[in-house]
C-alpha cells in the first residue's frame, strides 16, 4: 500500500505540537503518529535550539511524523495551514509493508 509520510518541524517553545497531535489523533485518526524531540537543531532563522547537560532548553526541536492514504495527508495539512508556518513540512511517498 502506498502513503504519504510528513515530517512537520517546531519547536517544543511554540506549544503547538499538542494541538497538531491531538488533531492528528482525534480529528483526522491518521494511521500513526510519532512525535521525535531533538536535542540539536536549526531553522531559517539560524538560531541553535539545544540541549546540555548543564541546561536543559524547554524550547528543542521537535519533529511530528505522521502517515497515511495521499488523500488523506492532503486533507490533514490543508486543515493544519494556519497553524505551522510555510517551509516547516516535508512530505513524501512511502510503502507501507
Amino acid at each position: 500500500m502506498n502513503v504519504s509520510v510528513v515530517r512537520i518541524y517546531v519547536t517544543e517553545g511554540k506549544h503547538v505540537k499538542q494541538e497538531i497531535f491531538k488533531y492528528l489523533h482525534d480529528d483526522e485518526q491518521v494511521m500513526g503518529v510519532t512525535v521525535f524531540r531533538g536535542i540539536t537543531g536549526f531553522g531559517r532563522s539560524g538560531k541553535v535550539h539545544s540541549s546540555s547537560l548543564l541546561d536543559m532548553s524547554l524550547d528543542l526541536p521537535v519533529v511530528i511524523e505522521f502517515f497515511d492514504t495521499p488523500d488523506k495527508v492532503r486533507h490533514a495539512l490543508d486543515n493544519l495551514n494556519t497553524v505551522i508556518k510555510p517551509g516547516h513540512v516535508l512530505i513524501f511517498s512511502a510503502e507501507l509493508i
